[in-house]
């Protein structure tokens, strides 16, 4: 992260909110295209530890290949609840639409032409992967504008968090079985088949070999419930790599995931989604 602020051109600690926690770090590639897409990342760290200031670690490969990147900071527990850390990425996205709209109004001619055509696509690891995975269920209306989101990168993400509520993680988060129900995107979106703004838009659901088996069990059965929806989506295991490893491997730019990020059409090695 050190390096990223040293060597390429960045806004940090942007106000997105009101709240102190409520800032953003923005960096941004050499080159700026028209239709310059955004790379927003939300860190893990089961909602209580964790930093946009050590998370900036994907910066130099991703904006490398004309990608601008976004590192979000919200109120971890025990000073922010679950309902606040949602409606604080809600809120960092539709700041960002807003500030960058041109990231939307890109003609057919100049997205036919640009491999990195314009659009947001958010990626969230453990944690954070849950707080992105919100996002396909978010009310934009109130925030006064629809994010252009092109894809999702949900890397060994959480997302039914009832078995979370009788465990030792939960003693920081105070979390209700009620709180625990609303906030799991698997529960709602296995009642409420909603569909994307964009029906292109991409969703590639990722976990690590050596990830736990609940890493594994809420990851595909996630995936399973995207596809039975309808969604544009994908899953995939990767091999080698821990539950921590599959997401400070960005730093490589030759690394599969980096690859996907810096590329907007989110390929996977035999996928195309």
């Amino acid at each position: 992260t050190k390096r990223a602020q040293a060597t390429r051109g960045s806004l940090l600690h942007i106000p997105y909110g009101h709240r102190e926690g409520e800032r953003l770090d923005i960096y941004f590639p050499e080159e700026e295209s028209e239709a310059l897409p955004f790379f927003v990342f939300f860190h893990g760290g089961y909602w209580q530890s964790g930093s946009k200031d050590s998370s900036a670690f994907m910066v130099s490969p991703l904006t490398a290949k004309g990608v601008a990147v976004v590192v979000v900071a919200y109120d971890i527990a025990p000073k922010g609840t679950l309902d606040q850390m949602v409606d604080q990425v809600t809120q960092s996205i539709a700041f960002v639409q807003k500030r960058y709209p041109c990231n939307e109004w890109v003609s057919l001619q100049v997205f036919l032409l640009l491999d990195n055509a314009g659009g947001i696509y958010l990626c969230g690891h453990s944690a954070g992967a849950h707080l992105a995975a919100m996002m396909l269920l978010a009310n934009w209306t109130k925030h006064g504008v629809t994010p252009n989101l092109k894809g999702f990168l949900l890397v060994s993400g959480i997302y039914d968090l009832e078995p979370i509520v009788h465990t030792s993680q939960n003693a920081a988060l105070l979390m209700s079985l009620e709180d625990a129900q609303r906030n799991s995107p698997q529960r709602h979106l296995e009642v409420a088949l909603t569909q994307p703004v964009d029906p292109a838009c991409h969703i590639l659901v990722i976990v690590g070999q050596h990830d736990t088996p609940e890493y594994h069990r809420q990851s595909r059965e996630f995936y399973q419930t995207l596809h039975r929806g309808g969604w544009k989506a994908s899953f995939e295991e990767l091999d080698d790599v821990d539950h921590f490893e599959i997401i400070w491997n960005l730093t490589q730019k030759d690394y599969v995931l980096t690859q996907v990020g810096c590329v907007p059409s989110l390929k996977m090695p035999g996928v195309l989604l």
